[in-house]
Parts: structure tokens; C-alpha cells; sequence
């Protein structure tokens, strides 16, 4: 991970950005994600999921307010199905959805790097920053801000004291902490978001109204059904690829999501999680305390 003394910034290219505008962009997302809309203002933004109607994963979202728009941070690779899914549900509601291509999503983290930028640790506290939004990350301030800026705003961090390094280093951060990226932990279509620690990481409002997936999604929440759960696992041996089973003698217990050096992320069954040992492939596998 990197060295926390220094003040960084990486630019997450496997991110992208949506805008949304017209005056139903509020009502129009509110009934399709997981958390709520009606939070966002100038000076807060939120983290949310688009779920399929059986309740599954689908993308994940950063939402911030821009004036007469929503930003939206999302998955670069999965833009345009993100794109084409909100399409079907438009119907008649006055809204654009086109990419944003002028704005690139950033990550800055390390020493005081809120403070740095003028954000309260608050989590989703937001501010305008060069031409764009910054917010202490919705999901956990330890992850410092996340901003979605013109692509020429690279020396507006640099002078404020933050170095620039590589997505890599903010992913050991990410990995330290736990916390889920997206598609690469999050199986399109059949994650659950209370297996994934989605509630954690303040992404589900639980006093909104309805919304695509709902009801599977509480269910699990209020019957307490939840047989799996994503953890943080330290890896001995050669890093899996993702999606590699976890072994407890011959019954297979999980699966490998993201991971870098020693430290990944694996979804197991909650029954299986003090058993010793675990393999997937050649590596032993154990799981740590968050």
C-alpha cells in the first residue's frame, strides 16, 4: 500500500462518468437505486446500486449534484449497458443520459488529504472543485475524496500537495480496508448487496420508497438470510485469478474476487469461515478481521 505520509491522487481510469439532466432526473433515479436521491445536494453525494428486479447486482454508483445535472461514476467498461438500462426505464420522464467524456474520475488519499481539499469527513460531504465535484468517498473516509473533474485538473491537485501515483496504489489502500470495487467483487446479475457489505458502506437507504429490487434486498435484512459473505481474506501462495474456488476439503466454500499481493477479497459461506485450511489453487487462504 502506499506510503500514507505523502498525499496522492490517482486517476481510475476503469471508471467513467454519466451525466443526467432534465428536471426529472430525481424522480427518475429514485425509484431505481438503492439509496436515496432526494440526500443529494450541492454539498453531499452518495453511493448506490442499479439492481435487477430479482434484487441482484448490477452497477454500482457514485451520485453527485452539479447544478442543473447528476454526475454519475460508474463502471468504464460497463458504460454503455449502464447507459442502455437506464434508457429502458426513461419511459416518459423528462431526462438526457449521455457520457460525460470531458470529466475523469480521481481518488486522493493519504496525509490529510481531506482537509487538503476542504472537505469534512462526513461521509459523502461534497464540494465543487476545479470545474467539478469532490466528496469524502460515501463508503468509508479512511478511502479519502473522490472526484469526478475535467481531465485538465491534474495540476489543481498537484497545488495542494498531492502527487500523482498510480490506480494501484489506491487499490492496496481499497483492499486494506475491505471494501468491494464494483464489478470486479460484485458478480453482475447474481451478487446480493447484503453478501456484499453494501449496507456498510452506505448504500442502501432502508426509509425510502420502492425502488427495481427492493424487496429481495430487505427480506434479507430483516429474516436475516444472509448464507454468504464478502470478506477480506489474506492470501499465502500465488494470488488467484478472480472467480478461482475456495476448497475446504473437497467441498467447494467461496470464490476469489479482486486481489493484490497478499490481501483480496472472497465471497464464503458464513459457515465455512473458521474452517481451516482453505485453498483456491495453489494458495492458502485465510480470513482476516475487517
Amino acid at each position: 500500500m502506499a506510503d500514507h505520509v505523502k498525499r496522492l491522487f490517482a486517476i481510475l481510469g476503469f471508471r467513467a462518468v454519466l451525466r443526467i439532466d432534465g428536471p426529472d432526473r430525481a424522480d427518475f433515479l429514485q425509484g431505481l437505486i438503492s439509496n436515496d436521491v432526494t440526500k443529494l445536494a450541492d454539498n453531499v453525494a452518495i453511493y448506490a446500486a442499479l439492481l435487477t428486479a430479482q434484487g441482484r447486482f448490477l452497477h454500482d454508483l457514485f451520485l453527485a449534484d452539479f447544478g442543473d445535472s447528476f454526475l454519475l461514476d460508474c463502471e468504464a467498461a460497463r458504460l454503455p449497458d449502464l447507459t442502455r438500462r437506464l434508457t429502458i426505464y426513461k419511459l416518459r420522464s423528462k431526462v438526457a443520459i449521455a457520457s460525460a467524456d470531458e470529466f475523469m474520475v480521481c481518488a486522493a488519499f493519504g496525509n490529510e488529504a481531506l482537509s487538503a481539499l476542504g472537505l469534512r469527513p462526513d461521509a459523502g460531504a461534497a464540494i465543487r472543485f476545479a470545474g467539478g465535484v469532490a466528496f469524502t468517498d460515501p463508503r468509508n473516509q479512511a478511502l479519502g475524496a473522490r472526484l469526478m473533474v475535467p481531465r485538465e485538473t491534474e495540476s489543481a491537485l498537484t497545488q495542494l500537495g498531492f502527487a500523482r501515483t498510480d490506480a494501484g496504489d489506491y487499490d492496496r489502500l481499497r483492499l486494506s480496508l475491505a471494501i468491494p470495487d464494483g464489478g470486479r467483487d460484485l458478480v453482475p446479475e447474481k451478487s446480493l448487496l447484503m453478501e456484499s457489505g453494501f449496507d456498510d458502506l452506505n448504500g442502501i437507504d432502508w426509509s425510502k420508497g420502492c425502488y427495481i429490487g427492493q424487496e429481495l434486498t430487505a427480506r434479507m435484512k430483516y429474516r436475516a438470510l444472509v448464507k454468504k459473505q464478502l470478506v477480506p481474506v489474506t492470501v499465502a501462495g500465488p494470488m488467484p485469478e478472480p472467480g478461482t474456488p475456495i476448497i475446504s476439503g473437497e467441498d467447494e466454500v467461496g470464490e476469489i474476487r479482486s486481489g493484490r499481493d497478499s490481501t483480496a477479497l472472497a465471497v464464503l459461506r458464513v459457515d465455512a469461515m473458521e474452517k481451516a485450511p482453505l485453498r483456491a489453487g495453489a494458495a492458502i487462504i485465510s480470513v482476516r478481521s475487517r
